[in-house]
């Protein structure tokens, strides 16, 4: 069995992972609307998100297996590297946050479990893998449904796309509130206001560049 200095595996998608993909697809379906017609509308807004959901996932599983192999080719290097040069590999791989409270008593003990692992060749994908980028395939789909709903409620092409931005806006907001609450900000409410401004911005942008 890999050990999890190797092999990690936490929660199939973290809350900044599951918010970053709603609001992609939020941002992608609405910059797609801006048809003539209610079913084009409703057609170009799955059908982007659909491309979009599929190559996200993809670049997941592909961006997965990539850090697998490197961490695998780094505790290689660590288990038969002399001290100091374990040391300073091992301080590479850790991220900033972890590195700066990290000390000398530390990365030798991570020296000396890594010389203990059965270090093997095995970096494959798993279940959890395939389960996680099915999750951004469906959260990237899914932020697309309430946008259209107003398509489906009303035959007023003006009146939708008007309740549609409307609802990505409040989307957005709530998905900048969550991030605000997750990060500890003493006031998320300020977050949510900016990630509506924000997401604005970047619709605006979207639709400029002929997204």
């Amino acid at each position: 069995m890999q050990s999890d200095l190797l092999y990690e595996r936490g929660r199939l998608l973290d809350p900044i992972e599951r918010v970053s993909e709603i609001i992609f697809g939020l941002i992608m379906s609405i910059a797609t609307a801006g048809q003539s017609e209610t079913r084009t509308v409703m057609t170009a807004a799955l059908g982007c998100n659909l491309a979009w959901g599929l190559v996200d996932a993809v670049m997941y599983l592909v961006r997965t297996l990539t850090e697998r192999r490197r961490n695998l080719a780094l505790a290689k290097q660590a288990a038969v590297a002399n001290v100091e040069t374990a040391h300073r590999l091992i301080m590479a791989a850790l991220p900033e946050h972890v590195a700066a409270v990290t000390g000398p008593s530390e990365l030798e003990a991570m020296r000396l479990k890594l010389q203990k692992l059965p270090i093997t060749e095995r970096f494959a994908l798993g279940r959890d893998d395939y389960l996680a980028a099915v999750g951004i395939f469906l959260l990237v789909v899914g932020a697309t449904f309430p946008v259209v709903i107003p398509f489906l409620t009303t035959g007023d092409l003006a009146l939708a796309m008007r309740w549609s931005r409307i609802i990505t806006l409040a989307m957005l907001f709530a998905a900048g509130l969550a991030l605000g609450r997750y990060a500890g900000h003493a006031h998320p409410l300020w977050t949510g206001l900016l990630m509506a401004l924000l997401g604005a911005v970047l619709i605006v942008a979207v639709k400029a560049l002929g997204g």
